[in-house]
């Protein structure tokens, strides 16, 4: 008698989908060393003192004849990348919607943004203007790719899945980020072992960045497929910039209560950005924390990060996404709270405040994406993400403006770190109001047994 076993359409579609889904993972695993390791720990202040180096008497940088402080010139950089992205992602998301050929487009994005970083082994002397393009290239390259990647999540995973694939995808970015940022400052802070002068490891540390988010990207990029697009309206071009962005906003006003959900994320997400960019300012200016010790709470971050990512998703698979959101930001409003009183010069205490940032940080924001992807209508998941990635990078631009006027009224960055507390109480009432299930339904969407 013949016993082998014939494998039902199902079980391969659910086999298709797993490998999707581990090769999803890897792009999150390929290009968070960039994040971790150039803006995060090296760019900013290499880059400074490349600017520096160009600067004239008076500390100025004279970029296109515009006089920019030399110090300030990593700050502006960042914000022109923000800018270019917010022009391209709503076109590219449009283009990918309306052809299905994600892939390609995310192919593009992140070799672009990988070339940029590699290109920054030859930052050095006084090529402060190469370094200031380089970074507003791989900056938007890698907002572009992000808004694709994320749109990936509600074709790969059915909506019992997706918390903890969205989870998933967070805690290997995060293992990454720390794996790399670990044999970075290896080489760093031995590069006179390595016969390396330090300008010199910093710029392999830069490339390494690159070149590690190029060769990983290959496993999402034979892994992914592209889906068939639905059909269109005749006559439906890709619009370009903010007219596209506007259409999807537009669109969202028909299913308003998506746009309510998008508004809770932009406020409580402005604070966690603000909390991750200010926190080893707060850690230096005002506790006296040396460079080695806020390296090594970033590290905290990032291996704790996993952990967290992780164990959220679990929750989340028992209370639902919304629930432990909510949660997480009650921790986050606990955790500012202890960081205003925590002694200057007391490192021991500020790891345990980024142990509880760590703890929180991923799983807040994997839950978040996971819940928004059960919010978009079918056949528009590029395009609405296109809109969630401006929200998480096009509008960071509230909380870190709060924390500086905060500082220059009061002259205290202790009152500048607990202003941040009113992101996490508003963005939880806001979300707190918005009927999930209901929203889901809405959309188009099966709603999750648990959500």
């Amino acid at each position: 008698m013949d016993t082998d076993t014939v494998r039902s359409p199902a079980e391969d579609e659910a086999d298709g989908r797993r490998r999707e889904q581990r090769g999803w993972y890897f792009y999150d695993w390929a290009c968070s060393v960039y994040s971790t390791s150039v803006v995060t720990v090296f760019l900013g202040p290499y880059l400074t003192s490349v600017a520096e180096a160009a600067a004239d008497a008076d500390g100025f940088v004279h970029p296109l004849g515009i006089p920019v402080r030399a110090g300030s010139f990593f700050a502006y950089s960042i914000s022109l990348s923000v800018i270019v992205a917010v022009l391209v992602m709503p076109l590219v998301g449009a283009v990918a919607d309306r052809t299905g050929r994600k892939k390609p487009l995310l192919a593009a994005a992140a070799y672009t943004g990988a070339a940029a970083t590699t290109g920054m082994f030859f930052l050095d002397g006084e090529r402060y203007l190469l370094g200031g393009l380089l970074l507003i290239v791989a900056n938007a390259a890698q907002s572009v790719a992000m808004m694709l990647y994320n749109s990936y999540l509600p074709q790969i995973a059915p909506p019992e899945e997706r918390d903890a694939v969205s989870s998933r995808g967070w805690a290997f970015g995060y293992a990454a980020g720390a794996l790399v940022l670990v044999l970075n400052l290896v080489l760093y802070t031995g590069h006179d072992r390595f016969g390396l002068s330090e300008g010199m490891a910093v710029r392999v540390c830069l490339a390494s960045a690159g070149l590690w988010w190029g060769a990983f990207a290959l496993v999402p990029l034979r892994r992914l497929r592209d889906r068939r697009a639905p059909a269109r309206e005749p006559g439906q071009a890709a619009l370009s910039g903010f007219r596209q962005l506007a259409a999807t906003i537009r669109d969202m006003r028909r299913h308003p209560l998506t746009l309510a959900f998008l508004l809770a994320y932009l406020v409580y997400n402005d604070g966690i950005q603000t909390v991750i960019s200010q926190a080893s300012v707060y850690g230096s200016k005002e506790l006296g924390l040396g460079q080695s010790t806020l390296i090594v709470a970033v590290l905290l971050v990032q291996v704790l990060a996993v952990a967290g990512a992780l164990a959220l998703g679990r929750m989340a698979r028992r209370y639902g996404a919304k629930r432990t959101i909510l949660g997480s930001l009650v921790a986050w409003t606990l955790t500012l709270a202890a960081g205003y009183f925590l002694p200057a010069g007391a490192p021991v205490w500020f790891f345990v405040l980024a142990s509880g940032i760590g703890l929180v940080l991923g799983g807040s924001q994997a839950l978040s994406r996971s819940l928004f992807s059960h919010l978009v209508p079918p056949g528009k998941e590029a395009e609405y993400f296109s809109a969630y990635e401006v929200s998480d990078r096009g509008m960071s631009w509230l909380g870190p403006l709060l924390f500086g006027l905060t500082y220059q009224l009061t002259g205290s960055y202790r009152d500048a770190i607990i202003s941040l507390v009113g992101f996490f109480v508003l963005g939880f009432a806001l979300l707190a109001r918005v009927p999930v299930r209901r929203a889901i339904a809405d959309a188009g969407n099966p709603v999750p047994e648990r959500i």
